[in-house]
């Protein structure tokens, strides 16, 4: 026997509605359970949101002093991640970097941290680098320009 989907039913167990405004002994007789006054307790009032000239822009400002960003200001990368990807002599940019995944938004600024040993030499250009990293990759030989 083969079922057609038209001819499935539900396995949940419906309840139905209960039925408001039917009188006092219904106890949901004269309000029918929308309280006593204002524009949600009337036919056609609309609800939620729109009733208070909320907009969603309003609700993910936080109502605190002080709000902070979660814009990246700086994409970060490490050395170790660095010699691991580009190859001997190749220019490392922004956009490189963004063309194998390791930054986002190439428009963003990239700064390269850490303290592990190179053995490559990595010539950057357009990033910026924490005076670690920046004494580790000259040390090896490579060269970085802003």
């Amino acid at each position: 026997m083969t079922l057609a989907p038209h001819t499935l039913k539900s396995t949940a167990r419906t309840k139905p509605a209960k039925r408001v405004g039917r009188g006092n002994s219904s106890q949901k007789g004269t309000t029918a359970g929308r309280g006593t006054k204002g524009q949600k307790s009337r036919a056609g009032g609309r609800g939620g949101l729109k009733l208070k000239g909320f907009r969603k822009s309003l609700l993910k400002i936080p109502k605190v002093r002080g709000f902070k960003s979660h814009r990246p200001r700086v994409q970060i990368i490490t050395v170790k991640q660095l010699e691991h990807h580009a190859k001997v002599g190749h220019l490392v940019t922004p956009k490189w970097l963004a063309s194998i995944g390791l930054v986002q938004n190439p428009l963003l600024s990239v700064k390269i941290v850490g303290n592990t040993p190179v053995t490559k030499v990595i010539t950057m250009k357009g990033c910026l680098a924490s005076k670690g990293a920046a004494l580790i990759i000259e040390k090896a030989g490579g060269t970085i320009t802003y």
